[in-house]
C-alpha cells in the first residue's frame, strides 16, 4: 500500500501541493486525474522520490518509504524515456538486468510482456521505428519488465487506439488482480470510469475528491431518475416538483425535488400500466470532475 499524507511543494513563491493525501490500495487500480497544471506528475514524482516535498510523508506498507523501496517500484513518466536507438527486447532485458535479474529470467519476462502488449513482431526493432502507440506499449513493457510490487504510470493510454487500449488496460488488470497497487493518471475519463477502482481528483494542487468509484458515484449523484412503462407517461410533465429533461411516450428521464416525489412517481406510474425500468441515474465520471473542480 502507497499512502501520501499531507504533501505539500512549492516552486519559489509558487504552491502547487497543498495538503495532497491519498491511499493506493493493493490490489486497486487508482485513477488519478485532474486538468494540466493541477499537480499530478509532481505528486507522483514526490511519491516516486524524483522530487523532494516541503511538508508531508510518503509511507510504503505502513512505514515510510525507502530508498530501497523505491527500487521496487514500476514507473512510466509521460515524456518517453527509452533509448531510440536500441532494440526494445534488448532494451527491456538490459532494463531488468540492472534492477539484479539473470539474463533468462529478464529475457523470459521480456518476452511475455512483448506478447501480452502485442509487440512480439517488433522485438528486434529500434525504439525510434515504432509509431507512437508502439512505443507507448513498449514504455509500458519496461515499467513492469522488473516484476515491481507497485505501478505508478503517467497517462499510460496517451497515443493508443482503442484496440490498444483495451491491450493495455488487460494487462493492468492483470497485475491488479495479482495483488499489485496501480495508481496512474489520465485525461480520458471514459477510460479512468471504466478501468478504475478508487478515484483521486485533483485542481490547483489540492485534492477535491478520493474514494471507491462507485461510492463517490453515490455521493455525487442527483435525484434524476430513469421511467420506462407501458403507459403513456405524458402526465409526468404536470407533477410538481418534478422537472422532465427528456420524453418520449413511455419513457422519461426526470429529476425531482426529493427522494418522496420519487417514490409518488413510481406510484402513478405502476398503478398506469408495467413498470419495466425505474432507477436513479449514477453521475458519469466527467460530471463528479466538473462539479468538484468548479
Amino acid at each position: 500500500m502507497l499512502e501520501l499524507r499531507g504533501i505539500t511543494k512549492r516552486f519559489g513563491t509558487r504552491q502547487v501541493l497543498d495538503d495532497v493525501s491519498f491511499t493506493v490500495q493493493p490490489g486497486k487500480l487508482t485513477g488519478f486525474v485532474g486538468g494540466n497544471g493541477a499537480g499530478k506528475t509532481t505528486t507522483m514524482r514526490i511519491a516516486l522520490g524524483l522530487l523532494s516535498s516541503d511538508g508531508g510523508t510518503v509511507e510504503f506498507d505502513g512505514r515510510p518509504i525507502t530508498a530501497g523501496d523505491r527500487r521496487l517500484f514500476g514507473y512510466m513518466p509521460e515524456e518517453r524515456g527509452l533509448y531510440p536507438k536500441m532494440r526494445v527486447r534488448e532494451q527491456l532485458v538490459y532494463l531488468a538486468r540492472l534492477r539484479g535479474f539473470s539474463t533468462a529470467d529478464a529475457g523470459a519476462n521480456a518476452d511475455a510482456l512483448l506478447e501480452s502488449l502485442g509487440l512480439t513482431e517488433r522485438a528486434n526493432d529500434n525504439v525510434e521505428a515504432l509509431s507512437l502507440g508502439n512505443q507507448q506499449r513498449a514504455q509500458i513493457a519496461a515499467a513492469l519488465v522488473h516484476d515491481p510490487r507497485i505501478l505508478i504510470l503517467d497517462e499510460p493510454f496517451s497515443g493508443l487506439d482503442p484496440l490498444a487500449v483495451d491491450v493495455v488496460v488487460g494487462v493492468l488488470k492483470e497485475r491488479a488482480d495479482s495483488g499489485i497497487p496501480v495508481l496512474f493518471s489520465s485525461h480520458q475519463l471514459d477510460i479512468v470510469e471504466r478501468l478504475c477502482d478508487d478515484l483521486v481528483i485533483i485542481a490547483g494542487g489540492a485534492i477535491r475528491a478520493a474514494g471507491p468509484r462507485e461510492e463517490l458515484r453515490r455521493q455525487h449523484g442527483t435525484t434524476r431518475y430513469e421511467l420506462i412503462s407501458a403507459g403513456d407517461l405524458g402526465w409526468l410533465r404536470a407533477e410538481p416538483g418534478v422537472t422532465v429533461t427528456q420524453f418520449d411516450g413511455g419513457y422519461a428521464l426526470f429529476e425531482v425535488d426529493d427522494e418522496t416525489s420519487a417514490q409518488r412517481i413510481l406510484q402513478r406510474a405502476v398503478e398506469g400500466g408495467a413498470v419495466s425500468a425505474f432507477s436513479p441515474i449514477k453521475p458519469r465520471l466527467a460530471e463528479i470532475f466538473r462539479e468538484v473542480v468548479r
